[in-house]
């Protein structure tokens, strides 16, 4: 027997105090203290002095308490198997290979093919049907001037959804023939600002006059190119989780992708960059970034752009686009405003510069809006929200189901007048 199997009960059965004690794996006195505290209900049976309990409620509790005593950070039923990427001692891998020698040596899209196949795809390009782009653009120019990035990136996967009769097909084949089409897609529906490029270049290359007014130099095409390999996957971040939920679901790729994007608007993920952005604006404008810094503490906010949960100390992708940064000379005074704030911050609390004050920096010093970093994060990161997708569609369906754990008042209760 495995641990912690139990035979089913019977719908209605209800359980001793000895064996609910046998259940859950504590003393009868801890049964009744249970239910002191509303966290299991009991009754009395006619005639009888003991208290009985309902099964289902009982097990209930028991799985709650085994997923408690699994510790925390162990993420209990979430915990996810997974061959595409590894962060340990501040450093990641993709499928086994140290990310940042594959982002330095390859493009983004052979990046791209190796998450989702672990296989190499030198020269490889993304193009997308001409029709599925007409389409996509279309959706997106009827929205409101205001809306954001990751709005249009929404419509735009939908749109492309909807000219796809084979998107329910989930066979592997099909899902990466929607991703190298999907993603071009994506960067084709947003409205052109320097020019509409309509050649099957590097990917990086069509984005750019998307983001930029400014003629595109190699050394920022290499920036650019180097950041959506960097930030194509980062084991189960939020919105990742979103797409592996989906996908149990066995959401189809475009579905996926909408899940991922729907939680990377959400300010406490995909906006970091943004928020570094108009900081380094600030800092430029100030001279210093000692007020800027101020304020922000002032505000009760943190200083965006610093330190990293995963990493203890330098995180791995700021060091690398920094280093491109550097070879880059229009960014040179924002480099110097970010280092600025790195060594002001420093004073109290020394914290390393993440990957949203390298792109910031990249964004601020390239004529790009403050909300270029959340499009290039959005558009690398579907490499490997389709990585995840495609794996979650070799595991046991709606396998993603947590157990809720209601704490709210016990039935029965009356009707509401």
């Amino acid at each position: 027997m495995r641990d912690h199997d139990t035979a089913p009960h019977r719908p209605g059965r209800r359980l001793t105090t000895r064996e609910t004690a046998e259940l859950l794996g504590v003393k009868p006195e801890t049964v009744y203290a249970y239910v002191s505290r509303g966290l299991l209900s009991s009754r009395r049976e006619p005639g009888g002095r003991a208290s009985t309990f309902e099964a289902g409620e009982v097990e209930a509790l028991a799985r709650r308490n085994r997923r408690e005593a699994a510790g925390p950070g162990s993420g209990g039923d979430l915990s996810v198997r997974t061959r595409i990427t590894l962060i340990e001692r501040d450093r990641y891998f993709y499928r086994g290979v140290d990310a940042v020698e594959l982002a330095a040596r390859h493009s983004y899209e052979e990046v791209a093919e190796w998450l989702w196949t672990g296989r190499p795809a030198a020269g490889v390009r993304f193009t997308a049907p001409r029709d599925t782009v007409e389409v996509a653009r279309r959706a997106v120019d009827a929205l409101s001037e205001h809306a954001s990035p990751v709005d249009r990136l929404r419509v735009a996967a939908i749109a492309a959804a909807a000219e796809d009769p084979l998107r329910f097909d989930l066979s592997e084949e099909a899902v990466l023939n929607t991703a190298r089409t999907l993603i071009p897609t994506l960067v084709a529906a947003l409205p052109p600002v320097l020019y509409d490029r309509e050649d099957d270049g590097p990917l990086a290359h069509r984005l750019w006059g998307r983001l930029s007014g400014r003629p595109a130099d190699d050394a920022s095409l290499r920036v650019l190119d180097t950041a959506l390999a960097l930030l194509a996957d980062h084991d189960l971040a939020a919105s990742t989780l979103a797409v592996r939920v989906a996908a149990s679901a066995r959401a189809h790729a475009y579905a996926a992708v909408s899940a991922g994007l729907g939680v990377l608007e959400g300010p406490l993920h995909g906006a970091a960059s943004g928020l570094a952005h108009r900081m380094l604006l600030d800092v430029l404008d100030q001279g210093t970034a000692v007020p800027v810094i101020a304020e922000e503490l002032r505000a009760g906010r943190r200083v965006p752009g610093l330190g990293h949960r995963l990493y203890t100390g330098e995180d791995p992708r700021a060091r690398v686009l920094f280093e491109l940064l550097e070879r880059v000379p229009r960014a040179e005074s924002a480099l110097l405003a970010a280092r600025d704030v790195v060594a002001t911050t420093a004073r109290h609390t020394p914290l390393h510069a993440n990957v949203d004050l390298a792109l910031a920096v990249f964004t601020a010093s390239s004529g790009m809006p403050a909300t270029a970093g959340e499009t290039i994060f959005a558009v690398a990161r579907t490499a490997g929200w389709i990585a995840h997708a495609l794996e979650e569609y070799g595991e046991r369906p709606l396998r993603m189901r947590p157990t809720g754990h209601y704490v709210g008042p016990r039935p029965p209760r009356p009707l509401p007048e």
